[in-house]
């Protein structure tokens, strides 16, 4: 019985502590015609659209350029499995940086009434948009866009707005501040359907 008691103690301490995994790599390519430069956790991607910039200082990662610069590791050590899931975090913030600088990000928006045609005009060189007769108020709902964010009316599609940025956060805030400022208050949303919808994002095809 002793025995079997020291047992189910050495039981019980083991599952108390999680697997500790001893050393973690990730890495991801740099594409071709971009410039990175890395400097304590400090990130920098330049390319045709501008440069971006990402702090990580605030995550227990080493982040470096290997082969010449064209690979960019980050590595853990003594990471548990969920601390671990903060690598492939980082790489594809690092992918996002690469393609907002090579193609920018695009979020397309509808203009969605039921009987109030929603008025849409993009002021102050596609900085600003002003929206009118969101269900036939007089309000003029004025958003502007983040730094580095433009919005326009879409070329071939009706009631469409387009948010462009090579940032992909301020653009993703940038159209949801569009869509926060359409909402419908004091009725049942799931019959009044009005306001501005993102209805598809991604990079800009060229």
């Amino acid at each position: 019985s002793r025995l079997e008691h020291l047992a189910r103690k050495a039981d019980r301490t083991t599952s108390t502590f999680a697997m500790r995994t001893l050393c973690q790599e990730e890495s991801i390519n740099v594409p071709k015609g971009l410039k990175i430069t890395i400097k304590s956790k400090m990130v920098k991607v330049t390319g045709k659209h501008g440069s971006l910039e990402r702090n990580f200082k605030h995550l227990p990662i080493e982040l470096w350029l290997a082969n010449g610069g064209k690979e960019v590791k980050a590595r853990m050590y003594f990471a548990k499995s969920k601390q671990l899931s903060m690598l492939r975090s980082v790489c594809s913030h690092i992918s996002n940086l690469f393609d907002g600088v090579e193609k920018k990000f695009e979020y397309k928006m509808r203009l969605v009434y039921a009987h109030f045609p929603i008025n849409a005009n993009i002021v102050n060189g596609g900085k600003t948009l002003e929206l009118r007769n969101f269900l036939g108020e007089k309000i003029v709902r004025t958003v502007h866009m983040l730094p580095g964010v433009m919005v326009e009316k879409s070329a071939s599609t009706k009631d469409e707005i387009v948010v462009t940025g090579s940032d992909i956060e301020l653009c993703g805030r940038s159209a949801a501040l569009i869509h926060q400022s359409c909402l419908v208050k004091d009725k049942d949303i799931r019959k009044f359907l009005d306001g501005v919808y993102v209805s598809s994002h991604g990079t800009k095809e060229e």
